[in-house]
């Protein structure tokens, strides 16, 4: 696999591009580089894991880091995602036992649909140390983003130890094109009988709460190392998480911030992470997700493709009457330089289907997400 690899990661470096591999049934996009220590760097899309491999050495335990991605987890679960990398690492002939396996992040999310007038206010953050002294974030980094005097987003704490985040999803979903979230929340929406949301939905903001844990105190406060060690433990670690940093709701009379009561948001983010924890299963059907995705990307295009053909009638002088003509005529030439160059056109044909491979439907190459 190793040899395999390095001649596919040769050929994406001379290409300047991604390339689809696949390795007994598993398919990913590797890269034509490696980086932070790992010669190889691939993923497997929305619905798989990115994937890190350093050059094999007997020396160096740690060889490969896995990541999955918050659309893994909110559609199939934890329990899948041990499951997908159980089943990988079989198929990549790759032996662990489970004393192999070491958490270095774990985060986990709830997403609270909130009225358009509430606002998140950096204040009434509430930090103070529990019983041990490495939990004291008293005086934690506290950064903070948003713009036309609305904070959108709050960070409290250190990456490598425990750190909560709180910011507007909604916006982001808009910003960075990710509609497929709307299909999962609705997924919420309609078990509970209730109207769908979406991106032109008034008087609403959905807020993140995200709590960070990393390595340090993964292991050194909680010793969460294997995968038994996060289902037994990562629970009460999240619990107290959000006992150490809390929103707060100010008391006007009462000046100290410590006897503040917990704002709705928080007790909503706590009761979810008491009931709810481990199994984020939402019990989606990946393949609809994978039909948001793939239509976003074909409306995108097609957009792309009318503004660009205009533009190019501009250049040309064409007048609006003649602007139908024209959009035949550029079709015209499209279907002539296929003619012209077919050994060329299917070569672009056969990079564009490597390249969406993981948001088509009918992907029947991935291994199975087996519960």
């Amino acid at each position: 696999m190793f040899e395999y690899l390095e001649v596919q990661k040769e050929l994406a470096e001379k290409n300047a591009n991604d390339v689809l591999i696949e390795w007994n049934g598993v398919q990913l996009h590797l890269k034509g580089h490696g980086g932070a220590g790992y010669r190889f760097i691939a993923n497997g899309g929305p619905m798989g894991a990115q994937w890190a491999f350093k050059k094999p050495n007997a020396k160096d335990p740690w060889g490969i880091r896995v990541s999955l991605g918050s659309t893994f987890m909110a559609t199939l679960g934890l329990g899948a995602a041990k499951a997908h990398l159980e089943d990988v690492l079989e198929r990549f002939g790759i032996r662990a036992r489970p004393e192999d396996f070491t958490m270095s992040r774990v985060d986990y999310c709830v997403d609270i649909l909130a009225p358009a007038d509430f606002k998140l206010n950096p204040e009434r953050f509430v930090m103070h140390s529990s019983t041990n002294r490495r939990d004291h974030i008293a005086n934690a980094d506290m950064r903070v983003q948003g713009k036309s005097g609305r904070v959108t987003s709050v960070t409290i704490g250190s990456p490598r130890a425990r750190q909560v985040i709180v910011y507007d999803k909604r916006a982001e979903v808009i910003q960075q094109h990710k509609p497929h979230w709307w299909f999962i929340w609705n997924q919420t929406r309609k078990a509970q009988g209730l109207p769908l949301i979406g991106p032109e939905t008034p008087d609403l903001r959905i807020w993140r709460v995200e709590i960070r844990a990393g390595k340090d105190l993964l292991k050194d406060r909680w010793d969460i190392r294997t995968w038994a060690d996060l289902f037994a433990r990562f629970g009460d670690m999240s619990s107290e998480t959000g006992q150490v940093v809390r929103y707060t709701d100010p008391a006007p009379s009462d000046s100290n911030r410590a006897r503040w009561p917990n704002h709705l948001i928080w007790e909503i983010a706590l009761s979810e992470i008491n009931t709810d924890l481990i199994e984020m299963f939402e019990g989606s059907d990946p393949n609809p997700i994978k039909e948001v995705q793939r239509e976003h990307h074909i409306s995108t295009l097609l957009k792309n493709i009318k503004g660009s053909t205009i533009t190019l009638a501009a250049l040309k002088g064409v007048e609006m009457n003649d602007l139908q003509r024209f959009f035949s005529d550029t079709a015209d030439l499209l279907k002539r330089d296929v003619q012209a160059n077919p050994e060329h056109t299917a070569k672009q044909l056969r990079e564009a289907r490597d390249r969406y491979v993981f948001i088509t439907t009918a992907n029947t190459n991935a291994p199975p997400h087996k519960a």
